[in-house]
Parts: C-alpha cells; sequence; structure tokens
C-alpha cells in the first residue's frame, strides 16, 4: 500500500527535520578542529564547551516530549529549526570562546524538542507508520554523513565562520517549507483528547501521566532504550577511533589526491550508509514483525557482532572481514530503530505520545551517553577486548528486556482509562 497525501506531507516534513537535526549535530566536530587553532584555549575547556551544547540534545528530550503535547508537534518541529538555524548564525559571529557556548547551548536546546515532537507526529498522523519510520531513519542518516562531509569540504576553499552561516542555510529553507506545509497530525488516531492545554502541562498532570506510563509495558520499553542507547553511543563513539589503530587500514594506500584521509573514515562513514538501508529495512518489517520479536532478534544479533570485533580488530585480520563486520554493524545498529519507535506507539496512548517519546529520547541520548564515560574508561584502564564485551554486554541485557516485553507486554492492559482518568481529576 503506498503512502496517502497526509502520509507524504508529514514524511517529507519530519524527514526534513531529522536529518537538519543530524545536518547539525555531526558539523560541530568538525568546526572543533578549527575552533581549537583560532582561540587560544586548550582542547580540555573547548571539550566542556562543546559537551554544553551536546547536554541539552539529550536531557531536554523529556521537555520537549512535555511542550509537542501541550503546543503541536508541528509548531515545535518549525520552532527547533529555527532554533538550530539561529545557533549557526550566532557561531558565524563569534569571536570568543564564550560566543561560541552561546550559540552550541542555543542548539543543543532548540535541538532536543525534534525527536519527541517528529516522532509523535508520525505515530499520530500516519497511516503507514512503518514505511514513513523508516524513510524517517534514512533522512536522519543522510545527515549524519551529510554534515562533516560538507562542513570539511567547504572549510578547504572558506573562512570557518563563513562555513557556518553556509550551513544554516538549509535550516532557513527548512522553515519556510514547514511554514506552508498542510497535513492532519492526528489522521492516525482517534479524536478523544479532552484533556485541556493546561491539564497537559501541569504538575498533577505531568505526575500522574508519567506515573500510569510507567506502571505499563512503557517501562520495559523505557530501559530497553537505554540499553540500545548505550550500545549505539559507545559503539559510534570510539570505533572510529578503534578502526585508525588497526594494521588493515594503516597499511591501506590512497592516491596522492586524497593525501591526509585516513581510510578508516571511509569505512566509518560507509556504515553510516548502510545504515540506511538497515533503516528502510527495519521501518518495512515492523507492519509483519511485532515489536518485541523484531527487538530481540536485532538485540541478538548486535550481541554477536560487538563480540566478533575481537577477533577482527586482532593483529593480522584482513580488511575484508572488518569492512563486512563494519557493513553488518552499520545494518542492524540502524535497523533497530524503527523497532523501538514503533514499540513506543503501540505501548503508548495518542494523547500522551509526545511524553511517551520524550523519555524515549532521554533514554536514548541522555542516559545513553554514559557510555562514552564507560567506554573511555574500559579502553583506557583495561582492554579492547572489555570494551566489546561491554557492548556485548548492553545488546544482552536489551535482547532479556525485549523477551520480557513478548512475554509480558499483554499483561499491561487499561492505559488509555488511566490516562483519561487522570485528565478528569
Amino acid at each position: 500500500m503506498g503512502l496517502n497525501a497526509n502520509d507524504r506531507s508529514i514524511a517529507g516534513f519530519t524527514m526534513a527535520g531529522h536529518a537538519l537535526v543530524h545536518w547539525f549535530e555531526t558539523s560541530i566536530p568538525i568546526f572543533l578542529v578549527v575552533w581549537l587553532t583560532e582561540f587560544d584555549v586548550g582542547v580540555s575547556l573547548f571539550g566542556i564547551v562543546v559537551a554544553l551544547g551536546y547536554a541539552p540534545f539529550g536531557l531536554g528530550a523529556l521537555p520537549g516530549g512535555i511542550l509537542a503535547d501541550r503546543y503541536g508537534t508541528k509548531r515545535l518541529v518549525v520552532g527547533c529549526l529555527v532554533g538550530m538555524s539561529l545557533s549557526f548564525l550566532v557561531l558565524s559571529l563569534a569571536t570568543s570562546i564564550y560566543t561560541i557556548a552561546l550559540g552550541l547551548i542555543l542548539w543543543g536546546v532548540a535541538a532536543s524538542v525534534y525527536h519527541p515532537a517528529g516522532l509523535a507526529l508520525i505515530s499520530t498522523g500516519v497511516e503507514e507508520r512503518g514505511t514513513v519510520f523508516a524513510w524517517h531513519g534514512i533522512a536522519g542518516n543522510a545527515g549524519i554523513a551529510l554534515g562533516p562531509f560538507v562542513a570539511a569540504t567547504l572549510l578547504i576553499f572558506l573562512e570557518w565562520s563563513l562555513v557556518a552561516a553556509l550551513l544554516a542555510v538549509p535550516g532557513v529553507l527548512a522553515v519556510l517549507y514547514g511554514l506552508s506545509a498542510e497535513f492532519d497530525p492526528t489522521a492516525a488516531v482517534a479524536a478523544d483528547a479532552d484533556a485541556g492545554p493546561d491539564e497537559a502541562l501541569s504538575a498533577s498532570g505531568l505526575l500522574g501521566d508519567s506515573r500510569t506510563l510507567f506502571a505499563s509495558a512503557f517501562a520495559v520499553v523505557f530501559i530497553l532504550v537505554t540499553f540500545e542507547g548505550l550500545y549505539y553511543r559507545g559503539t559510534l563513539t570510539y570505533l572510529p577511533e578503534i578502526l585508525h589503530g588497526l594494521p588493515a587500514t594503516d597499511g591501506l594506500a590512497l592516491p596522492a589526491s586524497l593525501e591526509g584521509i585516513e581510510p578508516a573514515d571511509y569505512i566509518y562513514v560507509g556504515l553510516l550508509v548502510v545504515g540506511m538501508a538497515g533503516q528502510y529495512a527495519g521501518g518495512k518489517l515492523t507492519g509483519r514483525v511485532s515489536p518485541a520479536r523484531g527487538l530481540g532478534a536485532i538485540f541478538a544479533v548486535l550481541a554477536v557482532l560487538a563480540l566478533a570485533f575481537v577477533p577482527v580488530t586482532a593483529t593480522g585480520a584482513g580488511l575484508a572481514p572488518l569492512v563486512a563486520l563494519c557493513a553488518a554493524l552499520g545494518f542492524f545498529l540502524f535497523a533497530i530503530q524503527p523497532f523501538y519507535q514503533n514499540a513506543v506507539a503501540i505501548y503508548t496512548p495518542p494523547d500522551v505520545r509526545g511524553l511517551s517519546y520524550g523519555y524515549t529520547y532521554l533514554a536514548e541520548f541522555g542516559i545513553g551517553s554514559v557510555s562514552i564515560a564507560l567506554g573511555g574508561f574500559v579502553l583506557g584502564e583495561l582492554s579492547r577486548t572489555a570494551f566489546f564485551a561491554m557492548i556485548a554486554g548492553f545488546a544482552a541485557v536489551g535482547g532479556l528486556l525485549a523477551g520480557a516485553l513478548l512475554v509480558g507486554g499483554d499483561r499491561f492492559t487499561g492505559t488509555d482509562d488511566a490516562l483519561e482518568a487522570n485528565a478528569d481529576d
């Protein structure tokens, strides 16, 4: 079945937003290299400054979800695009580290609302949800790959301040497109949200809705996504560094015209590109495979793939096994995302979908970032083998939680009735 007009409109709108969130996000580390040369401050201080920008990206997901339920998903996504574009215009005018910090914080706050708002919009407005989740994920991967590529290419020819301004241009165009987009954000659900805006944002309403969500199968989904986030952040943060130190990549000769480019970088970008296929396959399969079964199967594969990196990254291992393993990792690492996004849509009621996705991406990007600190400690103090064992452990726990969801997901009933009761109190 093809997408109807409303589905296509929401798909285009959210794909633009998702691509640009990651377009901006992954270009920031490219600028960091230039800023360290431009401004006479240490790498430690600049690391703190960049962390100030990334922290709200995860921590702001929950408030973003609450605001999406209160003010509407389209308004939040357009506001996100406006804020991210303005933040890069602020960066383009920066003459000190303080202005850079301001721009990065503005970006993090603005970007944090996208995932709960955009995914809530898809879950309530789209009939062919799995297909749109797939294309939405592909757009995100395109932004992840294109952001650093375009930034690095432009920096060869232009000043960094001008490059920052140019990167904001697609954001401005997306704002204009978003303002003109027309769709029904609740076309796929029954219009039964009787609670008014004040109740949706009140402390008692928020507490009651949250208590009801975590008394349902969503509690399992939340913890499951936390372990997926630990796997995702830890792997994507340290895999480039690990690939750079392998004999298989260090010994690969590139043409003189590509001098200065590490072969390992091509493998890593290739992993992200293969992830687009994983997003599409995962999204299409959500209509045929239950979330719990799909999540359990993919977590099992991810655990095996993490352990497979131990022998493949050992001294003397060839390039072909390494490339094949990275391709498989890219496919399944992103194929899992439509499944947990669909799980949230299935196990939560429509009128708190923004809140539900807010909690989900607090788990994914907020709590999941703990693996960055854990991974750094394990790689520094223990070994690469211990690191991949830890990553595999995250997937194993996720698989067990998916099994619990499969066995006991139907045990939690009455979520809609409980939420309606909270609204009436």
